[in-house]
């Protein structure tokens, strides 16, 4: 039986990317994004397994509601969700001001919560449905200048935490998928505005950051149509994961491997090293 996937901000890359992986699985998707102009093609070539409708994450939760009852609509049931959508802000903490952290999470953040609070009534009727959420590294490690961009996938790594404890007992799957830097378009200049920072300690780094996304983007090690590849055999129960149970969090991309693991000894060190403080404020028992 072949699955019903809606994905989010399907125009350009890892979304993007879905589409021909869903098709080649012989899979229906329901390919959204704020502007579908560069889509409308795909449904004019796949009538019967593509679906484009215009969805923007960052709408009020009763027009989400709206574009997903559309959606359900189209084959009658959704399958998977991937929420794909996303927005990224470059800069220092004290150059990103509250409207720019608030872009960012309301995006990362909001916007998932949106659409997956719309489709859960449908999955918890059928007792049955795959939320996949996109995080990145920067949910698991922060670097310099991604303050905004980090804690929104912080953010949304906690919460997916909480939706899976919450929602597995009624026969719901969920997936953070994890990369690392991936050929998309999100390290350009226009995707991702670098803030050069007019406080003089951080020029510097401002520029440095500036030119190193300049130089990255068209070269990054992941490639997108191998990370949606990963991500339908997870839900189909294929390939990579035929005979395994599907772990709630995949790290996707050799750099994020490296960083993660970095992060986890030194974090794993320090708690080993303060464990008799940690536990000195527990009361004497």
């Amino acid at each position: 039986m072949s699955l019903v996937w809606l994905v989010t901000g399907t125009s350009t890359g890892i979304g993007r990317a879905f589409i021909p992986a869903v098709l080649a699985r012989g899979d229906k998707v329901i390919a959204t994004s704020r502007n579908t102009s560069s889509l409308e093609s795909l449904q004019c070539d796949n009538p019967d397994s593509v679906r484009v409708l215009p969805l923007d994450v960052t709408s009020p939760q009763d027009e989400i509601e709206k574009a997903v009852e559309q959606a359900i609509a189209v084959w009658g049931k959704v399958d998977v969700v991937v929420n794909n959508a996303g927005y990224s802000q470059v800069g220092t903490w004290e150059d990103i001001s509250p409207e720019m952290l608030f872009a960012c999470f309301n995006t990362n953040v909001f916007g998932a919560h949106r659409v997956t609070r719309a489709l859960l009534p449908h999955f918890r009727q059928r007792r049955s449905g795959w939320m996949v959420f996109v995080s990145s590294l920067s949910g698991l490690v922060g670097h310099p200048m991604t303050s905004a961009y980090a804690g929104s996938k912080f953010a949304l790594e906690g919460m997916v935490e909480s939706l899976a404890a919450e929602t597995a007992p009624l026969g719901l799957h969920t997936l953070l998928v994890e990369p690392g830097r991936f050929r998309t378009e999100i390290s350009s200049s226009d995707k991702s505005p670098v803030h050069i920072s007019e406080v003089p300690e951080y020029a510097e780094m401002s520029r440095f950051v500036r030119d190193y996304l300049r130089d990255l983007s068209g070269k990054q090690q992941g490639d997108p149509a191998k990370l949606a590849n990963v991500v339908l055999d997870f839900v189909r129960g294929e390939g990579v994961a035929e005979g395994k149970e599907a772990p709630l969090r995949i790290l996707l991309g050799g750099d994020a491997l490296q960083d993660v693991k970095g992060k986890t000894e030194r974090l794993l060190g320090s708690i080993n090293e303060w464990e008799h403080v940690t536990t000195s404020t527990d009361f004497e028992s």
